[in-house]
């Protein structure tokens, strides 16, 4: 089913529109989700109240979602998947879990006061990073979003695509320095 029929079905209050999300998208939600939630009650709530939260988004006011229907629930999943590991962690509900994004990494090119594991809060920044990736061949910006966004670790980066190690570990060091290089040419103070 296309992503225009599924708004469609959420418009109209339709209960399959969660079920055709859940097809078409389920299997990528339930990935990002694991690979910040380690356990499975978690995983599954945090899946429930992105649903949830995908259903109260799409109204007939922001039914005109300026990106892919697939880009705006992978975010609303990245989301809650952060703020349920947060509140596990802030409270050392759970201390063997550990976010997927290596801060160290990114640590020296972020604005400064910008917390990049849980939300990038400033969206001119944000919207700097999305013209940046459009910027960069698609392994590049595939490799750099599997280990970064969705969060994946250099072994499946690696499975997937295909390349050694030193291969996506040369590929995320040039991706970062690039983009390090194009938010300064942007102003963004770091």
């Amino acid at each position: 089913m296309e992503d225009k029929e599924i708004i469609a079905l959420y418009l109209s209050h339709s209960q399959q529109a969660i079920l055709e999300t859940q097809k078409k998208y389920g299997y990528l939600c339930k990935r990002i989700v694991s690979n910040v939630l380690t356990c499975n009650e978690d995983i599954e709530e945090c899946l429930n109240d992105v649903y949830h939260a995908l259903w109260t988004a799409i109204t007939a006011k922001n039914a005109n979602i300026d990106q892919k229907l697939s880009a705006f629930l992978c975010k609303i999943a990245k989301n809650h998947a952060l703020k349920k590991h947060h509140y596990n962690v802030s409270q050392k509900r759970n201390p063997n879990m550990s976010v997927s994004l290596d801060e160290s990494e990114l640590s020296g090119f972020m604005p400064s006061g910008a917390d990049f594991t849980f939300e990038v809060e400033d969206r001119e920044t944000a919207k700097y990073i999305s013209e940046f990736l459009r910027t960069l061949k698609f392994a590049d910006r595939n490799i750099f979003l599997r280990k970064y966004f969705v969060g994946d670790s250099l072994a499946s980066i690696m499975k997937t695509f295909r390349f050694s190690e030193s291969k996506v570990k040369s590929s995320l060091f040039r991706t970062r320095n690039k983009l390090k290089v194009y938010l300064i040419e942007k102003g963004v103070e770091l």
